[in-house]
Formats: structure tokens, C-alpha cells, sequence
């Protein structure tokens, strides 16, 4: 029986775990199920394999979450380098890799406002593999310059352990150059053309002479995510879960 072709957004998910790879500490915040996925893929896939197992702290979650201090705790694991990945997002991305999670405008007169930076800054700083995620990919999210710096993607004279180590959309992968301070673009996902992303992205960034499409995810991989890491999923995000399987069936 053949596996099915796996879904845009199980592309995104496989592709997250092998940013992932070698991380034996994420934390992922409370409205993140795709980077939750991807963590809990690497999770079922290094048991599989007989890796060293990863711990993973999803904010929010029962089954999935040792802290006891929920936010107080992740800064104090962050701060002392036990968490090797997180994930960040913003309404605003620019090409120097700053994020805006505060709002369009002029601040403190915001056109629009946005829930806030919380810890993303301090985040940003000490974990050593940021990856940023978000999945829509338009001119509107990825700006010249953001309108607010929540937090800055490179900082000029200061010990910093963390910063920006991928940039994942829903239509392609950029690595990031910390001391060019420009994004790269890696692959380009199934349907997708390098011209696509160069009109949907509103900054500029470097390409390579080819550029190849996203590895999709093996048929070993597939099961794992469309079964045990989908029940697992579904105690944090159960509507999720459920489109995941929508969309499979679609």
C-alpha cells in the first residue's frame, strides 16, 4: 500500500525536526503547534533510532511540560544554557533578523497593536539555536525594517550566546549569515518558485545560483507523524491535530 504524499504543513513539521537535529533540550511557547510537532517528531525519531532522548518543554501543556513555574523557569534553564532551541515569530520579520511583536507605527501610537514582546528578547540573546517560524510568507510579515524591534537579530559589542539560526516559512528555508547579517535563501518548498518567494519577501536576501526544493519527509518519518507524534500533538492543540488529519484526507 502506498503512503500518501505528505501535506504542506507535514513538510513544515518534518522539516522543523531537522533543524532540530543534535538538540537534546527544546522549549516551544504556548501558541506554536507546528514547531511542537517538530519537536516531538525529532523525540519519536531519535527512540526510534536509539539517539540520546530529547526533553521538551511545550508552554501551555500538561503532558508535555516538567516545569512546575511554567515561564519563570524556561528564562532560568535558558539563562544557565540548558535550552539548545526555541522558536520565534512576530508580526514583522526583516532581513537583519529582527522581529516586531509589538505593532505597526509609529510606537507609542501603534496603527495596530500586537501581544507584546514577553521574553523574546532575552531569549533571542542566550538560546543558541532561534529558530524563527511563521508560516504565512507575505510582504506584510516580511518587511525592509520592522516598525518596532522586540527583539534585534545581531548585536554590535556584546557577548551573545543565541540569535538567529533558520528562518522557516510556508513557502520556503533561509539559513541566516550572523556576520553579513543577511538571510540566505536554502530551499523552496514543493509548488514554489525562487521567484514566489523573491515578490512575497519585502527584504532583500541572498540565493544561490540553483536552488533546490525542501526534502520531503521519508515514509518512516510520515508514520511517525501521522501517528504517534498526531496523538501527542493532540493534547496541546486538538483542533490542530484534527486539520492535520483533514488535510491528509483531502
Amino acid at each position: 500500500m502506498s503512503v500518501a504524499a505528505a501535506t504542506p504543513r507535514e513538510i513544515l513539521i518534518a522539516t522543523v525536526a531537522d533543524l532540530l537535529t543534535g538538540v537534546h533540550f527544546v522549549a516551544v511557547g504556548a501558541s506554536s503547534p507546528i514547531p511542537a510537532a517538530g519537536a516531538m517528531l525529532l523525540r519519536a525519531r531519535n527512540e526510534v533510532c536509539g539517539l540520546e532522548r530529547v526533553r521538551i518543554v511545550v508552554l501551555g501543556s500538561r503532558e508535555h511540560n516538567f516545569f512546575t513555574n511554567g515561564a519563570v523557569e524556561l528564562f532560568d534553564c535558558a539563562a544557565q544554557g540548558r535550552v539548545g532551541a526555541f522558536f520565534l515569530g512576530g508580526g514583522q520579520i526583516d532581513g537583519q533578523a529582527n522581529i516586531n511583536l509589538v505593532g505597526t507605527g509609529d510606537y507609542p501610537n501603534s496603527d495596530i497593536r500586537w501581544p507584546g514582546s514577553f521574553g523574546s528578547a532575552f531569549l533571542y540573546y542566550v538560546v543558541p539555536r532561534v529558530i524563527l517560524f511563521r508560516e504565512e510568507h507575505s510582504p506584510r510579515v516580511f518587511v525592509e525594517k520592522v516598525d518596532f524591534i522586540s527583539a534585534p537579530g545581531t548585536s554590535e559589542g556584546i557577548v551573545r550566546n543565541g540569535g538567529p539560526y533558520a528562518l522557516l516559512t510556508g513557502l520556503a528555508l533561509f539559513d541566516f549569515d550572523k556576520d553579513r547579517k543577511r538571510f540566505q535563501l536554502k530551499s523552496v518548498h514543493r509548488g514554489v518558485s525562487r521567484a514566489d518567494v523573491r515578490t512575497n519577501t519585502g527584504f532583500d536576501y541572498d540565493e544561490p545560483a540553483s536552488v533546490p526544493t525542501t526534502a520531503e519527509p521519508d515514509a518512516v518519518t510520515l508514520g511517525l507523524l501521522r501517528g504517534r507524534v498526531t496523538m501527542e500533538l493532540a493534547e496541546t492543540y486538538p483542533q490542530f491535530a484534527g486539520t492535520l488529519a483533514a488535510e491528509r484526507a483531502a
